[in-house]
């Protein structure tokens, strides 16, 4: 079990995140005398904010991910040890050709409501991501060309060009599979209300903005959970609500602790602070739009080096944190070292290049921040404004609800810029570059580099790791050189854990129940 305090957080590198019932009132936690739950059987998981949606196609959330993958499956799975890609409802996989990949199921697998697992489920699932381009995740998937039938337990997954990146592509958000009859008979509709999956958690209820409840499934395929008869996500938007709930026994893991709460957490009897670097960039996103002062590079770069990247790290992550110009982290393929652990800061170079592109005097732009999503994002957003001062630029910080955040975003209302911390499910600088694609964040981004989508475009189909490798890293170099966005720093992980339970964070942010045991 790992504990830190007050330190930077050890890095791991390896080898290459829900519609529903209405609300209710809160009743009070109840306790027992080792400060745990009062009924032991249940893990109780405090997290700042809810989830999106059960529609595992239509997010890309980590923390709405955190609960799904209870519920559901991939086909295959990320080892978080060693990066290995590991069977997960797949038996096992033979590579055809550089564009067939054949897939073999488990046998005996069935999702909760009694039906089995079989072929046709994976070509639904599958197709519907690949296909429908109004999904959040559809343009990780487009691929994807059509899953073959073979047998009940056989595909053929074929993609329209070669993609050196599909099983890491199948064992991430989105690749979770559905039950394909259920939704048939049914619609989406229904499924989104009563979802169905194969994980070792089935769905009990979802209270919206308050709790989602799932129940162990007795029927899982690799065996029924031993140690939880049933697991709450609970919605604590407050730090010290949600640490408090930890320190007397409410809940028995808390997420996202900040600093200023990691010494109440650790002196606390029964309680303890477990760390891990994250495999998420917290980046500040600029409109590249036509008639935005962020369009020019100029002001772009100006914004850049009026940031201490290190003075946020230090000041508001108690150096939990680490400054990088890239969002591809450690860890992940495609990585460019020479980007990461550096940043740019030059306050008197920022205040020229505001000059050279037309205010002198600086101007005044909209910040949209959510609060409480991520670590210390409303105060980084307040230190980042405070900065921006001094070269003479008033932002005026938005602060939102996390749902509400989503929309404006998906909804293309953003203004001058919005701060956003990215996770990799992928692990792969395939999944991190491609917020870079023109098109799919025309109206709302707005950033256009030929050359680095031709990079892009390029390495999405090499399979040649090295070569791809390579494509990936001067295209960051490119992006860097353009201050396409501010990237401000690598994010860590920190979780409150009762004493009660073994418990480490992964660098994915997601909370495998099947992995937690009680002490």
């Amino acid at each position: 079990m790992k504990k830190v305090f007050g330190l930077a957080s050890t890095l791991l590198i390896s080898a290459g995140v829900l519609a529903a019932c209405g609300g209710g009132e809160e009743e009070p936690s109840a306790t027992n005398d080792n400060g745990g739950s009062e009924d032991d059987r249940t893990l109780t998981v405090a997290m700042g904010t809810d989830m999106v949606t059960f529609d595992v196609h239509n997010h890309v959330n980590t923390s709405t991910e955190a609960i799904h993958v209870n519920m559901f499956n991939y086909l295959f799975k990320r080892d978080n040890e060693t990066g290995e890609i590991l069977p997960d409802l797949a038996e096992g996989y033979e590579k055809i050709d550089d564009l067939t990949w054949e897939v073999k199921l488990k046998e005996g697998v069935t999702f909760h409501n009694g039906e089995a697992l079989d072929s046709e489920d994976v070509k639904f699932t599958l197709e519907r991501v690949a296909h429908d381009s109004t999904l959040l995740d559809h343009i990780n998937y487009n691929s994807i060309k059509e899953v073959e039938v073979i047998d009940d337990l056989t595909f053929r997954i074929i993609t329209n060009a070669p993609d050196p990146a599909l099983l890491n592509r199948i064992s991430r958000i989105a690749s979770s599979i559905l039950p394909s009859e259920y939704i048939e008979e049914n619609g989406m509709d229904h499924f989104l209300e009563n979802p169905v999956g194969t994980g070792p958690f089935e769905f009990s209820e979802w209270i919206r903005d308050d709790r989602v409840v799932l129940e162990v499934y007795e029927d899982y395929f690799e065996g029924q959970n031993e140690e939880w008869d049933e697991v709450v996500f609970r919605v604590i938007p407050e730090n010290s609500t949600r640490v408090s709930e930890l320190l007397t026994g409410g809940v028995d893991l808390a997420t996202n602790i900040p600093p200023s709460e990691w010494e109440r957490v650790e002196s606390n009897e029964g309680t303890h602070l477990s760390q891990e670097t994250s495999n998420r960039t917290m980046m500040l996103f600029l409109r590249s739009t036509e008639g935005y002062p962020t369009a020019d590079p100029k002001v772009r770069k100006a914004l850049d080096l009026a940031i201490d990247n290190k003075a946020i790290t230090d000041n508001l992550l108690n150096g939990a944190g680490t400054p990088t110009i890239t969002r591809v982290a450690p860890g992940n393929f495609g990585f460019a070292e020479e980007l990461y652990d550096t940043y740019n800061y030059d306050v008197e170079e920022a205040k020229k290049l505001l000059a050279e592109a037309g205010y002198p005097d600086g101007f005044e732009l909209t910040f949209h921040s959510p609060r409480g999503r991520y670590l210390q994002d409303a105060e980084v957003a307040e230190m980042v404004a405070g900065m921006w001062s001094a070269i003479g630029v008033t932002a005026n910080v938005e602060f939102m609800e996390w749902s509400s955040f989503v929309e404006m975003r998906n909804a293309g209302e953003n203004e001058d810029v919005f701060l956003l911390a990215l996770g990799n499910s992928m692990f792969d600088a395939a999944n991190a570059l491609d917020w870079y694609n023109y098109e799919r964040f025309k109206g709302q981004i707005d950033y256009h580099n030929e050359e680095v989508e031709a990079l892009l475009e390029a390495a999405a189909q090499n399979m040649d790791p090295e070569e791809r490798a390579q494509q990936y890293i001067e295209a960051q170099h490119l992006l860097a050189e353009d201050t396409a966005h501010i990237v401000l720093h690598q994010e860590s992980i920190n979780v409150g854990v009762s004493d009660a339970i073994d418990y480490s964070p992964t660098m994915d942010e997601i909370i495998y129940v099947d992995t937690i045991t009680k002490n």
